[in-house]
Order: C-alpha cells, then structure tokens, then sequence
C-alpha cells in the first residue's frame, strides 16, 4: 500500500477528527513532507481536507468518494477491493482477471459501467454517480447445478445491506432481482466457469447492481415505471455507499462460507414478492399465466399453471414477470 493509501486509511477511519501531521507521520514511519505532499495529491483527486495549524488533518464528514479505504473501514472480511470510476462492465473485466488466475476474494467496483450487463443478455443501465456496480470473485467447491445459490445469497445479503443503511423494506423477485415499493431497485447476474472433466465450478462471479440514487432527469422511458433507487435523494446517501457495500460482501462471504448449511435460504423465501401472486412465465416467445405457490429449499419456484397443473422451475428456465 503506497503512503498515500495508508495516509487515506487513517484520515476515513477518522473522518470528521483531526489527526496531526507528526502522528500520521509516526504511525506510518514517514517523514512529514511524504504526508504533506500525500495530502496535496488527494486534495488534487478530489478529497476534501482541511489543515489546521495544531490540530492536524481533517477529512470533511461530506467527503463520499469510493475507494477501498472507505470501504474497509466497514469491511470485517480480508477482500482484494478495487474501485473505478468507469469501467465497461465489472462482470467483464474480472472475467479476464479470473482467467489470468486472479484470487477469490477480489472485487472490482465502479460508479459508472458503459457496457453493463443482465441475465438473458439484456443491457443494464448503469449511470454515473448514482449507482453501485460490484463483481466478487470466487472460487467454490461446488457442482456447476449448485451455482443458483450463489445468486440467491447474494440477494439476501444485497437486501440486507440496503436495510441496514436505508428506511426502505427490501424483497426478492426470483430469482436474482431486488425490489423496493414494487419497483427494481438492484439486479444480479451470476457467471461462471466449469471444469467438464469434474463438473465442478473453476469459478463463478457475482455481480451486482444497485441504483442508489435517481439519475438528473429520471431513469429511461423504457424502465422508468419500473425501476427505483434506494434513497429518495442524493443527500440521503452520502458516507452511506462504503457501509452499503461492506455490509453486502460481510453477508456474502458469511453466507458462501457456509453455503452448505443454506443460512440464508428461510430468509430468501420470506423477502419473496411473487408467492401467492399471479405471474406470467416468458419462455422461448411464449407467454403462460401461472400463479406461484412456493420456493422450497434448493431456491426452485412452484408455480400452478391455468389447467391447474403444477410446475418447478430452475433459474435460466424462464423469466417472470408479474400479472398486471
């Protein structure tokens, strides 16, 4: 970690406190000048930081630039975090790190995504500054027919985090989408590796994508009536970003862990916003109403279709839309 980063580490850990310029000097064996010029060259990337003669450093409360410091600081988990500003699409590019034999454990981080990406193939609206756009790698020891779990805790921990730094109530539309008010509100796409001669997993990474604030002017007519954000207003999220995204990689990697105990599996079928709801199941260019009877512990959905037979359905199946 250059001076710099360290310096970063010490002034969001103690964001809204000074801290003298001898202290940080001292707790990172440096001369003062290093954290005079490491002040200076974060000042020039933005950071607001107020120098006071006596007193020290202090890194403004309003300062809410991602980077790794500002997550970490929140974060109990070790994990490789790295954060950008723009990016093509998070999914994308860990692929390549993953290939290139990149550990578990790293993540890549943007706020913007200029070719984001969803299930099925469909785009992802991925804004600058208004949003989170995170991938995860991971390396588990698991059959590739297991790696709906991995999309389903992440559901849970995203609904989780969101909770934990908003006033808003998150649910689940299976089998990868976060709702608020009955509007999407995060996305995941969960991508993988195998290995055909075992059939296990070489690797899998989980994205995920969280509209945190509305963009200037609304989201796109196309899903503007359905899409949302977790805060109502910008201000709202300020110094809530980094908490939001180490709480949601805390209950990831708590859950993938253990992923065989299922933890998270109850709380998956109690966010459900489609049991007991009229749907409709998109398959191939067909359209069938059904209505949804349940999710059993393997994260399938049963559903009941208008001849009164019933079905269970595996992610990649379908996708649902609910009855209007």
């Amino acid at each position: 970690m250059s001076v710099k980063d360290e310096i970063l580490q010490q002034l969001e850990s103690n964001k809204g406190s000074y801290i003298s310029g001898g202290q940080l000097a001292n707790n990172l064996g440096v001369s003062r000048n290093a954290v005079w010029k490491a002040i200076k060259s974060l000042e020039k990337n933005g950071y607001q930081i107020t120098a006071v003669p006596n007193k020290g450093y202090c890194l403004s409360d309003q300062n809410d630039i991602l980077s790794p410091s500002s997550i970490n600081q929140y974060l109990k988990h070790p994990l490789n975090i790295s954060v950008y500003k723009t990016i093509s699409s998070t999914n994308t590019v860990l692929k390549e790190d993953a290939n290139n034999g990149a550990p578990e454990g790293t993540v890549i981080i943007s706020e913007e995504q200029t070719a984001g990406r969803g299930r099925m193939g469909k785009k992802f609206y991925s804004p600058a500054g208004t949003g989170i756009y995170l991938s995860v790698l991971l390396r588990p020891d698991m059959p590739a027919n297991e790696s709906l779990f991995l999309t389903t805790s992440a559901a849970v921990a995203t609904a989780k985090a969101i909770e934990d730094v908003s006033d808003k109530k998150a649910g689940i539309k299976w089998v990868n989408d976060i709702y608020i008010d009955s509007k999407k509100v995060c996305g995941i796409l969960t991508e993988a590796a195998f290995n055909l001669e075992t059939g296990k997993l070489d690797y899998a990474i989980v994205g995920i994508g969280i509209n945190i604030c509305f963009p200037n002017g609304g989201f796109p007519s196309d899903i503007d009536n359905i899409a949302t954000a977790v805060f109502d207003k910008t201000s709202d999220s300020i110094n809530k970003r980094s908490r939001l995204i180490a709480h949601l990689l805390d209950y990831l990697m708590d859950y993938y862990q253990n992923i065989n105990k299922k933890d998270y599996v109850k709380d998956y079928i109690d966010r459900s916003i489609l049991i007991g709801k009229d749907v409709q199941l998109i398959e191939s260019n067909n359209t069938i109403p059904a209505t949804v009877l349940s999710i059993d512990d393997d994260c399938r959905l049963k559903v009941q279709l208008e001849n009164g037979s019933e079905r269970w359905l595996t992610s990649g199946e379908v996708s649902i839309k609910l009855h209007n």
